[in-house]
């Protein structure tokens, strides 16, 4: 017999599905995985545990936001470039907006405001393209 889906399936099937777009994501973006360690918040032993078996990841509602600010970076990033590899360059270039340093580069700094900062950026830049 299979396993029907209720309600109270939906929490892990959403962590499931967002841990698999962030990583796909993070293929495109060829990041190491001490970087993906980093934008998720999480130990290494917690990151590969999630990358095995992403059914069984329980990510908190931190980890959770994170992975929704990485999704719509890229999402905001296909709105103002399309879908062709400048986009995933802008990501990895200096820019003076964030002290000469790379979009990615702060992403990288370890607080979701950092994510939460480049996805503003981005957000504000779509509008005015």
């Amino acid at each position: 017999m299979r396993h029907r889906q209720t309600l109270a399936d939906a929490p892990r099937r959403t962590s499931e599905v967002a841990l698999r777009a962030f990583s796909k994501l993070a293929d495109r973006w060829e990041l190491e995985p001490r970087a993906r360690q980093v934008l998720l918040g999480v130990p290494e032993r917690t990151y590969y545990n999630w990358i095995r078996s992403p059914e069984k990841a329980t990510p908190d509602r931190d980890k959770l936001e994170r992975i929704s600010y990485v999704l719509g970076i890229r999402a905001a990033l296909a709105a103002i470039f399309g879908e062709n590899p400048e986009a995933d360059e802008w990501l990895k270039r200096p820019n003076i907006d964030f002290g000469g340093e790379s979009p990615l580069n702060r992403m990288l700094g370890g607080n979701v405001g950092d994510l939460a900062q480049v996805r503003a950026y981005l957000d504000r830049a779509r509008f005015i393209w």
